[in-house]
């Protein structure tokens, strides 16, 4: 059953990220990939404050949205890609900003997901 929580998962998750890949959007700044990895870090936080303040989610649930929706919708590998091509084509400003934005913004997405997740709870 876990590995068909996974599975699951990873596909929706897979969609979701082809459908915000499709939006059409022309820059040297790979704004898709910037915006699924927060919208993943979002995510992922979202999902960890909820099972922190539900003992009662599954195991199979976590799994399902956790290593399945988030693992299959963000695009780290897609980012290191983006990142080390602009750096190898020395845009080396906006390779940097593409990397730090990536990381505060996603640092920020955690935070901001389970501060929400916290709020719902009541």
């Amino acid at each position: 059953m876990n590995f068909l929580s996974v599975a699951l998962g990873g596909a929706l998750g897979a969609l979701g990220r082809y459908a915000l890949s499709l939006i059409p959007f022309r820059s040297t700044f790979p704004l898709q990939t910037f915006v699924t990895n927060i919208l993943g870090a979002v995510l992922i936080g979202f999902i960890t404050g909820v099972v922190s303040q539900d003992e009662t989610v599954s195991p199979n649930t976590v799994l399902f949205w956790k290593t399945g929706i988030c693992g299959g919708f963000t695009t780290f590998s897609t980012f290191s890609l983006e990142a080390y091509t602009l750096l190898e084509q020395k845009s080396y400003l906006c390779g940097g900003a593409y990397i730090a934005l990536s990381f505060v913004c996603c640092m920020l997405g955690v935070f901001c997901g389970k501060r929400l997740a916290l709020m719902l709870k009541g």
